[in-house]
Order: structure tokens, then sequence, then C-alpha cells
């Protein structure tokens, strides 16, 4: 017996060692990435105001997302000393603070490269850690070598390399999520008042890491109140389990004001709420609306209002959909099959097949006998996929990031459990299985390198990826400093086009000439064109293009057609197109 455990210590040592490799060539992979990429679009105005966060206590900057990723991706910044112009007293909207991020750029100008550095080695970490709770939590589960196998999908993957180095929700989501689901695992074994608050204190974090999160909030009520009807069972009295509920409670309320430095800004108004369409129907002006109104004040006196008008914008934007285009086709409000076929496009093909067999063999293993460590993956896999079903925001497969650990963890342990056959074929054909699987991952990987935002598997092989999907999954504004060093080493200084991210490219001493105007209007010449994929796709033309109206369906779509039947002098990142206009 002593040597079984003494052998079990020496693997899960082996295992932990290797592990830490892992995740040292993925934190390697991604500080290369980042000091040869520009920052993307949403971090333009991210980082930014995470530095108002911390420096003024002002939350009001893209007060639409939650503060963790922003003010993780600013500490650096205020320790380097950046500049920034103050916040003026008043009200400000959001072209206000557009403005003062484009000044806060430009007053650090000589430092961009240094700064846009910095801010994103917190996004670093943060993934690390991701990392090391897949292997800690698998190991704890399934066994060391699971773990190992976790942690190599998650290392090489494409798609959490490419968000791993970026600030922005997702990944600080996806590791809410994680961690949620197995404190409230841990709590239900066992549970009492210190778990209680864990679990509180774990959805407090989801929620302002993404305000989509605030999901989890009806799958914690269910929870006590399951455990509340079952109390007698587990031993506990009903009013233990009540005063439980409430101990998690006040961890999460606690939880948020703390992420918002526990500074409460002016309350928003009602009227402003309606505004932005986050109740979508008319209360009137009876007791309805005086309810609702009241309910309103509450939530901002035991919530920051940045939270709780957070939370009301994504709602409002989520009522109003987003541009989108999925296989072609395109949408204002979303398709509920889009992020299974992001997934599958996005995802690298052994990672694919790895993750519908471990889905496969979880369920199987269920029916057989009921497990909760497997429940503690289906359940939040399951929920969140359903959840996405409903959304009408399909701008990339990034908002699927927080179901990625849970396909990795499954798959990792189908292969030790299928390494663990007594019969020596199967066995030799499951470690086949597995180190195909991984050598082919790791070839995908070094092939998707350095460019691992627009990433696609053999299945979109037919046609110009920006066919089969837009937005962050073909362009988000990070080859914009190659496209300007490219430009440069030409001797060019201006460039025509339309791109995400153009901000950038004036601190990078390339101005950027608007080509595309309304009909009748005189167009300056420029020798170069440059086109974001996202724009060539047709869903994101903005309405600048023709102002004083929005472009319809059909034009928006052939705006730009002439150019996708052009040859590109050059691509970038597989997300900027340029053409040389003439010579």
């Amino acid at each position: 017996m002593e040597a079984e455990r003494t052998g079990a210590g020496f693997v899960s040592r082996r295992a932990g060692v290797l592990c830490f490799a892992l995740l040292a060539l993925m934190a390697a992979q991604m500080l290369f990435v980042i000091r040869q990429k520009s920052i993307t679009v949403d971090e333009w105005v991210l980082i930014p105001a995470g530095f108002y966060h911390l420096t003024e206590g002002d939350f009001r900057p893209v007060n639409e997302h939650p503060p963790v990723a922003k003010v993780v991706a600013a500490a650096p910044l205020v320790l380097l000393g950046a500049a920034a112009p103050p916040i003026e007293k008043g009200a400000h909207d959001y072209e206000d603070f557009l403005g003062l991020f484009e000044q806060f750029w430009r007053m650090n100008a000589g430092r961009l490269d240094q700064l846009c550095f910095w801010a994103r080695v917190p996004a670093v970490a943060l993934t690390l850690f991701l990392g090391a709770l897949v292997f800690v939590f698998t190991r704890r589960h399934w066994g060391a070598r699971a773990a190992l196998f976790a942690v190599a999908l998650y290392a090489l993957e494409p798609t959490v390399l490419a968000h791993g180095r970026v600030v922005q929700t997702d990944v600080p989501s996806a590791l809410a999520l994680l961690l949620f689901s197995f404190t409230l695992y841990e709590y239900l074994k066992s549970p009492d008042v210190k778990r209680a608050a864990y679990v509180g204190a774990a959805a407090g974090f989801a929620m302002v890491t993404k305000f989509s999160m605030v999901a989890l909030l009806p799958s914690l009520c269910a929870s006590f109140v399951v455990l509340w009807g079952l109390a007698p069972r587990k031993g506990l009295s009903r009013a233990g389990a009540a005063w439980q509920a409430a101990a998690a409670l006040a961890a999460a309320v606690l939880a948020v004001n703390a992420a918002y430095l526990f500074r409460h800004g002016p309350p928003e108004s009602f009227e402003d709420a309606l505004a932005r369409s986050v109740v979508t129907f008319d209360p009137g002006q009876g007791t309805l609306r005086a309810a609702l109104e009241a309910g309103y004040r509450l939530l901002q006196t035991v919530f920051p209002p940045d939270f709780v008008s957070g939370v009301g914008w994504q709602l409002g934007h989520a009522k109003v959909g987003h541009p989108a285009g999925l296989l072609g086709g395109y949408s204002q409000h979303g398709w509920w099959y889009y992020f299974p076929v992001a997934f599958a496009l996005k995802t690298p093909l052994p990672v694919l097949l790895l993750t519908l067999a471990g889905l496969v063999w979880g369920l199987m293993r269920l029916r057989r006998a009921r497990e909760g460590r497997l429940l503690v993956l289906l359940v939040p896999a399951a929920l969140f996929t359903l959840l996405l079903t409903f959304s009408t925001i399909n701008i990339g497969v990034r908002y699927y990031l927080p179901a990625y650990p849970f396909f990795f963890m499954l798959a990792g342990a189908m292969l030790d459990d299928l390494l663990r056959q007594t019969e020596a074929r199967r066995r030799v054909l499951a470690l086949a299985f597995a180190a195909l699987s991984f050598v082919w991952l790791a070839a995908e990987a070094v092939r998707a390198y350095p460019d691992h935002m627009t990433y696609m598997n053999q299945l979109a092989s037919g046609a110009p990826h920006w066919w089969y999907l837009s937005d962050s999954n073909v362009e988000w504004g990070d080859d914009v400093r190659d496209l300007a060093l490219y430009l440069r080493g030409r001797g060019e200084a201006r460039v025509g086009g339309a791109l995400l991210g153009w901000q950038l490219l004036e601190l990078y001493g390339v101005e950027q000439v608007t080509v595309f105007v309304p009909p009748g209007e005189p167009v300056e010449e420029t020798r170069y064109v440059a086109l974001g994929a996202s724009l060539l796709n047709g869903s994101t033309v903005p309405s600048e293009f023709q102002p004083g109206r929005e472009l319809n369906e059909y034009e928006r779509v052939n705006y730009f057609d002439e150019y996708r039947r052009r040859t590109p002098e050059k691509i970038f990142g597989g997300s900027i197109y340029l053409y040389r206009m003439r010579e």
C-alpha cells in the first residue's frame, strides 16, 4: 500500500512538472505574440478605462463591461507612470470618453509598445492561472494523467492562445465559471456556512468578470432552494440552510462592491434605463412603474450603479442585436446554432474530435452510475451552451470560451479512462489515439502561430475565412502594427481604407485616408487601400460610409464587393487585406 502511494505521488509530481512546462510554453508564445501584435480595437478603450477606474475611481468609462479585466490591465500602467487627461466634472456621454481615450494614447505615443505590452501581461497571467486550475481540479477528481491531458489541450488550443493575451472579459469569465462550478460542487457535497460564503464570493467574482455571468444567479438560487427542501436529509435544519443562503448572498454583494473599490457613483434614473431598452415593455405610469422604479433604486443602493447600468446596457444590446455573418449569411439577431458552428470551424480537428468523444463518454458513463464529478463538467457546459443559443450577439467564438475548460477536462478524463483498459489491445489503440491527437494538435498550433486570432481548421478550406465568420473571429485590429510597419518600409505615410483598429494607425506613423465616400463626393487617391476581413465579410460596414442613412442589407453586404475580386498585395495575419491601387 505504501509503495502504491509513493508511486502515485511520483506520477503526480511528474505530471505537475510537465504541466508547468506546458504552461510556460504557453506563456512564452503569448508574450512573443504581444510583442509583435498591436492591441485590439476593444483594448484601445478598455485599457484607458481601467486606468481611470484606478486613478480617479471613476467607473463610468466603458461601464458596459465590468471592471476586473480593465483594472488588472491598467495596474502596470499606473506603476509605469502613464499620463492621462483628467475627467472633467459633470455628465459625460460615450463620445466624451472616446475623446479622452484618444488623448490618452496620444499622450503616451512615445511609449506605445511598452505600455501595450505591460497592459496585456496580466491577461496572460490570468490565462496561466486558469490553466493551473484546470490541472488542479482535474488531478483532484480524475488523476494526474487526466490533468496533464487537459492542460495540454488547453495550452495548445489556438482560440485560448488568441484570447488569453487580450484585455477582454472572455478568459476572466472562463476562470470565474470554472471556479464557481467547483466551489458549488464542493459546497453541495458538504454544506456549511464557510463553503456557502465561498460559493457566493465566486458568484460575485463571476459577475464582475462578464455581465452575462449574472445568469449564474438563478442556478445558485435554485441550488439553495433545493438544499433548503432537502435540509433534513443532509443533517441540516432549514434555518441553517437559510443562514447559509444569506451568507452566500452577502459574500456575492461584497465581492461585486469590492471590484468597484466600494465606490458608488451617481445612480442612473429609471427613465435613462428605459431609454436603453432595458425593459422590453411599457410599464406605463401606474403602480407597476412605481414598483420597477423603486426596485431599480434599491439595486443601485445594494450594488454600484455602474454595475447595475452595465447589466442594463447589455440587456439593451441583446434586445437590439448586433450585425453578424455566418456561412455567407447575415443577421442582426444571430442564429441559435452560431456558437456550435463557430466552435466547429475555429477549433483544431483533434480537439473537436476529443471534445465530442469526451461528451459521449461522459454521458454514457453517467447512465451507468451517477457521478457528481461528471455532473460538475457536463452541467455547466450544457447550461452555458444552452444560454448562448439565445444570444443575439454573434460576433465571436470567444464568447464560448467559458465552456472550453470543461471540454478539455472531459477529454482528459476520457483519455485516462481509455488508457486504464485491462485488455492490452485496447490499451495500445487508446495510446495510439492519444499520441496521434496530440501530435496533430501540436502541428496545428505551429500552423496557427502567431495568427491564433484568425485561425480556422480544415473545415474552412473552400472559401476565404471572412465568408464563414465575421468580427473578432477574423479581424480585431491586432495586425494594424504590421500594416503600418509594412507601409512605412515602402515610404508610405498614408493609406486609404477601412478596418478595425484604425485609431492606432496614426500612432504608428500612418494616416488613414477616407476613400469610401457617398457617390458624387471627391475621393482622395492613395497608392494603397487596406480593408479588414470583417468589412470584406459585409456584416460590419460602418454607417459613416453613407452619412445620414442606414445601409440596407444588400448595400452593406456588397459594399466592398469590388475588392473581394481583387488580389491583395499582402494579407496581414489573415485579418487585413492590402491592395495596391497604383504603381
